[in-house]
């Protein structure tokens, strides 16, 4: 017998992730567009990881404004990390359609769990999804 998840997994909506933008790329692709030179963009990228940091490991949220926040968390077993809330304006941009990157189970985007779960049992007689 299947999970709910194990069929929600399967069919959910993924992107197809190219080849991640280094701090290289991004700052070629910044120095075409300002008057910065590329090891200026890259120095105040490394200065804007110190200062994540150094605001972070004092219990305080970082704003970036046009990007997000971020904000340091803690696990039980006393492992600090940060977490990253994206800005509201860049997620509304991400979602005003113009997206061009590939999307895997595109199909299934807008399904609800029922047909989700109706899809796999359909397709997994011998493995359903049972509530």
């Amino acid at each position: 017998m299947a999970s709910p998840i194990s069929a929600l997994n399967h069919y959910r909506p993924q992107i197809e992730y190219g080849e991640t933008a280094g701090w290289r790329e991004v700052a070629e692709f910044l120095e075409a567009r300002t008057t910065l030179s590329k090891t200026d963009i890259i120095a105040t990228l490394t200065g804007l990881q110190d200062a994540v940091l150094h605001f972070n490991l004092q219990g305080r949220g970082v704003k970036l404004e046009g990007l997000g926040t971020y904000l340091p968390n803690i696990n039980y077993q006393g492992e600090i990390d940060a977490a990253h809330r994206l800005d509201r304006r860049l997620k509304r941009q991400l979602n005003n359609g113009s997206f061009s990157g590939k999307i895997r189970n595109k199909k299934n985007i807008g399904k609800t769990v029922e047909q989700v779960v109706a899809m796999w049992n359909a397709e997994h007689p011998d493995d359903p999804v049972l509530y």
